[in-house]
């Protein structure tokens, strides 16, 4: 059985009420995958605004599997020190890791959160040495439209995630750079400038089912359900 691990901040976690890029995931290889699989993590919920907690199970569509390692305002940072033991524990085959927005907005530059990266990428092949990871670039976020220097952070960051997959890419531990969606609006694919909607999760998901799909041969051409 393939094990994937959906790894990230809010846009991941996703809140009480939401489908999320998962879930869209999920379906997306129930119809495309010819393999048994499932997903894993060392967490379920949802995150509850109410309650400012990650307490809430209240998924728009419960019926799939919710474990996950995504946490409301954590980053690279914050998930690097998790991510060995969430790998360990679930034996998770491959990562699909969407991060860097909280980093670069409030804890870390570029070059100190490609670092992070860096030491993220160890500590999940220390407990893994054949996991796959597919990394996904900070995505457009309103921050970046109204803040120069912002955004001149997460293009640098960026430029530097795809030097450090090429970097890093190793057979038994392949890594690849999902492409951030062209036709990915805030405006269209958010309800506030960040977080997905329904077409932002599909195109989410797309962005990982396409790199796997492309890169590695897993699954088929994303077709939303």
């Amino acid at each position: 059985m393939l094990r994937f691990m959906p790894v990230g901040d809010s846009m991941t976690i996703g809140s009480a009420g939401e489908h999320t890029w998962r879930y869209r995931m999920w379906q997306h290889l129930c119809a495309t995958y010819g393999g048994p699989f499932t997903l894993v993590g060392p967490r379920e919920t949802l995150y509850d605004k109410a309650a400012d907690a990650p307490t809430s199970y209240a998924y728009a569509e419960p019926g799939f599997p919710r474990h996950h390692l995504a946490g409301w305002g954590e980053g690279w940072q914050h998930m690097a020190p998790l991510i060995g033991e969430a790998v360990r524990g679930s034996r998770a085959d491959v990562l699909l890791v969407s991060l860097g927005l909280i980093d670069l907005g409030f804890y870390t530059n570029a070059e100190q959160t490609a670092e992070n990266v860096r030491a993220f990428i160890a500590a999940a092949r220390a407990a893994n040495p054949r996991v796959g990871m597919v990394l996904l670039p900070v995505i457009p976020n309103i921050r970046a439209t109204a803040d120069a220097p912002f955004a001149v952070q997460v293009a640098r960051f960026n430029e530097l995630l795809a030097k450090t997959a090429a970097d890093l890419d190793e057979p038994a531990s392949p890594l690849l750079l999902a492409s951030v969606p062209e036709s990915y609006d805030i405006h269209t694919d958010t309800y506030d400038g960040t977080h997905p909607n329904a077409s932002g999760e599909h195109k989410l998901a797309a962005a990982f089912a396409e790199a796997m799909h492309q890169g590695w041969d897993v699954g088929g051409p994303y077709e939303p359900a």
